[in-house]
């Protein structure tokens, strides 16, 4: 018996009923030989860590635009915190903690340079819509490696593409993630907006505090027990009503106050100029795409497509550098002078 056997018979043994097994998954799209150590799950995780879409995350905006501190958070931190928050839940619900990681990590590769205002602005302008989870699942299933793909599970796929509050995954593990992702972003985005100045503890409604906690910490804390005290020997996951609207009014909360401040989000018209003038220019300038995306075109992928592809792989430094080389007059100088 392999390693990786031992691991899935482990599973069996002691993970929940409703947890999705390694063994029972739905497969990749193209076989391929197992691996004699890491059951399916865990080969994704390691797949997607080890990315060129994963490393940039950590020069993609999550709610400040290029911030002066070391101590906000990007796309990649807030990924990590997704991460560990979703394994917590996962690991006390006795729940398959590989499938959660893989996609936890992988569920926010799509993103635009700028955060939310990047995606918003190709979204708009190119005829065949932009979503960041639909793109995140196109990264791994054809755009990395040079246009193979990753070849993921089924279920890590879902997962990824059905994070967000609209959509419903497929699997437990995909819906602690879904959950997992709001707390994260909520709470991280209250310490940013308070580091930032723009908002202070106070500043929040006294009856969702005493709901939710005092502090990032109590927050965190409590929500991660209210799942999994919510959820124990459930075939679902879910918040108690209470803590579930409390929840809800902070988001809406946090909306007001920090998502479209006006000192927060004071860049963003900026950044979705640069990207809408980027999206045209090389619409017009094609030729300029890397030859891999070049040859997607060849292929028969829609051209506004293969752009969305460039623009949105870019980190925010990258679009910048690359607005200015095809918007900024360039120096120059004759020989001997």
């Amino acid at each position: 018996m392999t390693i990786r056997e031992q691991i899935e018979q482990m599973e069996i043994e002691n993970l929940s009923p409703y947890a999705c097994l390694s063994v029972k998954s739905r497969g990749r799209d193209k076989e391929e030989p197992q691996c004699d150590i890491r059951p399916v799950f865990q080969r994704d995780r390691d797949r997607i860590l080890h990315s060129k879409s994963f490393r940039r995350l950590k020069s993609k905006t999550q709610v400040f635009l290029t911030p002066l501190g070391d101590h906000y958070r990007t796309r990649m931190t807030h990924t990590l915190e997704v991460s560990q928050n979703a394994r917590t839940i996962a690991k006390a619900l006795r729940l398959n903690e590989d499938l959660v990681e893989a996609i936890a990590l992988g569920h926010d590769l799509g993103h635009t340079p700028f955060g939310h205002a990047g995606e918003f602005l190709l979204n708009e302008i190119y005829e065949g819509g932009f979503k960041h989870n639909e793109q995140s699942v196109r990264i791994v299933e054809k755009l990395e490696k040079d246009g193979e793909g990753l070849n993921l599970t089924w279920e890590v796929r879902d997962g990824i593409l059905n994070h967000q509050t609209r959509t419903t995954p497929h699997t437990l593990e995909g819906k602690i993630v879904r959950l997992s992702d709001k707390i994260a972003y909520v709470n991280s985005d209250i310490d940013d907006a308070i580091r930032a100045q723009i908002l202070s503890e106070d500043d929040i409604p006294m009856e969702l505090r005493k709901t939710l906690g005092f502090t990032t910490r109590e927050r965190l804390d409590h929500l991660i027990h209210d799942i999994i005290t919510s959820s124990m020997d459930r075939d679902d996951i879910v918040m108690s009503p209470e803590t579930a609207q409390a929840m809800k009014e902070l988001r809406i909360f946090m909306f007001q106050n920090v998502y479209k401040n006006p000192v927060a989000k004071g860049e963003e018209v900026k950044a979705k100029t640069m990207i809408k003038q980027m999206y045209y220019f090389y619409m017009d300038h094609i030729e300029q795409l890397p030859e891999k995306l070049l040859a997607m075109l060849e292929q028969g992928e829609d051209k506004g497509r293969v752009v969305c592809d460039y623009i949105s792989g870019m980190t925010d430094q990258y679009a910048i550098t690359k607005f200015k080389e095809n918007f900024m007059p360039q120096a120059w100088q004759v020989d001997g002078y």
